[in-house]
């Protein structure tokens, strides 16, 4: 994964060095000629598709890490791979029953959390990616808040957790302040998102409704083994 940063910073170094080169020719033409118009410099997106495409040719392994913070950085590295391995690169061809388009993905998940914002944005790539390849996550070290979400949103029955592994759930957790109408509105959205990590977390586990929110209001941070995490359903199986 650290290949697809580096070669992103690559790429637009070199976009911007045959920019800053286009400009200075361009700079030495109006000189030369004083008639010549001013015009303005033209900034062409980049093509992240393009790239992905080209780097996914290029990409030997599908194994992926997250391991750190859930922020905004780990989670466009992440959702970069997912991307690269299972949406952009050509498909296999003649595929017999019951045969995955791609060949699956494994992702090592070690973390203590971090934005529910960026665990959707992972969680929703991966819901896409499961539809032509398998996903098997594994937990290990320790799975917390955001992680819990990721682990068990791998592909059913291709799941699994370290016998060591600590894993931890709680509600969403926020802070506001500022004028009354404010906080109103944020608690508001605060408890819609709590509601949307139940629902995805009950669509992914053996935990009810019920069960999950009586887990959640228990505790303040509800730590589980790696036996009953396995229980709960984020997991299939401990290695």
């Amino acid at each position: 994964m650290i290949n697809i940063i580096y070669k992103l910073a690559r790429f637009a170094k070199e976009k911007k060095k045959s920019k800053k080169k286009a400009v200075k020719e361009e700079e030495k033409e109006s000189n030369d000629d004083p008639k010549a118009p001013e015009q303005e410099e033209e900034r062409p997106p980049i093509d992240v598709k393009a790239l992905l495409s080209g780097m996914a040719d290029e990409m030997e392994s599908r194994t992926m890490l997250l391991q750190g913070n859930v922020d905004e950085e780990k989670a466009g590295e992440i959702i970069s791979g997912f991307l690269a391995l299972a949406d952009l690169k050509p498909p296999k061809q003649d595929l017999k029953k019951g045969e995955m388009p791609y060949d699956p993905i494994t992702m090592y998940i070690s973390t203590y959390g971090g934005s529910a914002d960026e665990m959707f944005a992972i969680f929703d790539i991966m819901e896409h990616c499961k539809k032509s390849c398998h996903i098997e996550t594994v937990g290990l070290g320790k799975v917390m808040s955001a992680g819990t979400l990721l682990l068990a949103a791998g592909t059913k029955g291709k799941r699994k957790i370290t016998k060591n592994c600590r894993v931890m759930l709680h509600q969403v957790s926020a802070g506001t302040f500022g004028p009354l109408f404010n906080m109103t509105t944020e608690i508001d959205a605060i408890q819609s998102l709590q509601e949307q990590y139940i629902n995805a977390m009950v669509s992914c586990t053996n935990l009810s409704k019920r069960k999950l929110k009586s887990l959640l209001n228990e505790r303040v941070n509800v730590y589980l083994t790696a036996e009953e995490a396995v229980e709960y359903g984020l997991a299939d199986e401990i290695i």
